[in-house]
């Protein structure tokens, strides 16, 4: 097979998700998708990078903290991790009452998490860039439970659209898709342009969101992503007004 002839299927299948067909079963979700995978990424740069060695979005990375906290290793806080891992659960908890009661319109569910979502994280930013020093203990832990909660609730929605290999937040599945499912190791290659353009979307994100810590204002990445979950909860009011096959739940 040339290189040719291995490129244009993942390339098809990248389109395919920027640019859906609205008849696909997902209808215009990917996109949207891809947008909140931004925000994980610009989300988890300020936590670790401003807040210190603490996710709010990436719960895989707390457990890790808390075991690396207990045993006395420099720099981590189970506090911090602890109080991450319990703003996440309930927002997830939120997340999955939001996914349940619109669970018959999926552009509904999406709509009410991501009106949601977008106030949480203009709280957020609201208190990073007025409020008392991101340094102190106050600050620190409201920041966490706010962008604890608001992660908490996109992944919950994430989970019940079920969109394949767009979780938003868990790339550890979607990269060894890529490789276990490739046609070098027997299978079919399928989505593999889908999955690559989730590993660049979280990657786009934490390099967008180091670049503004570093040379612009700890709380830039806020504001970025609460612009960006702006204009993708505009995009789902008019995705509410659609009857097409997508919108029914899986």
């Amino acid at each position: 097979m040339s290189i040719k002839d291995a490129v244009q299927p993942v390339l098809r299948d990248a389109r395919a998700t920027v640019l859906p067909d609205r008849a696909d079963r997902h209808g215009p979700l990917p996109p949207l998708m891809l947008a909140l995978t931004v925000v994980t990424g610009l989300v988890d740069a300020f936590s670790y990078l401003v807040l210190g060695h603490v996710f709010v979005a990436n719960m895989t990375g707390n457990v890790v903290f808390s075991g690396f906290a207990i045993a006395g290793a420099a720099g981590f806080s189970l506090a911090a991790s602890l109080a991450a891992l319990a703003a996440f659960g309930v927002g997830a908890l939120l997340g999955g009452r939001i996914a349940h009661r619109a669970r018959a319109h999926r552009g509904r569910v999406l709509r009410r998490a991501l009106v949601l979502e977008t106030v949480l994280f203009l709280a957020a930013y609201g208190v990073a860039r007025y409020g008392a020093p991101l340094d102190t203990a106050g600050t620190r832990y409201e920041l966490i439970a706010l962008l604890g909660l608001a992660m908490g609730v996109q992944n919950a929605t994430a989970r019940a659209l079920a969109v394949p290999d767009l979780t938003t937040t868990v790339l550890t599945l979607t990269i060894t898709g890529m490789a276990s499912d490739s046609k070098a190791a027997g299978g079919g290659g399928g989505r593999t342009g889908r999955r690559a353009l989730s590993v660049l979307a979280m990657f786009a994100g934490a390099l967008i969101g180091a670049f503004a810590v570093r040379d612009g204002s700890p709380a830039l990445p806020l504001l970025l992503a609460a612009v960006l979950l702006a204009g993708s909860t505009l995009d789902t009011f008019a995705l509410t007004r659609s009857h097409a096959r997508w919108t029914d739940p899986l």
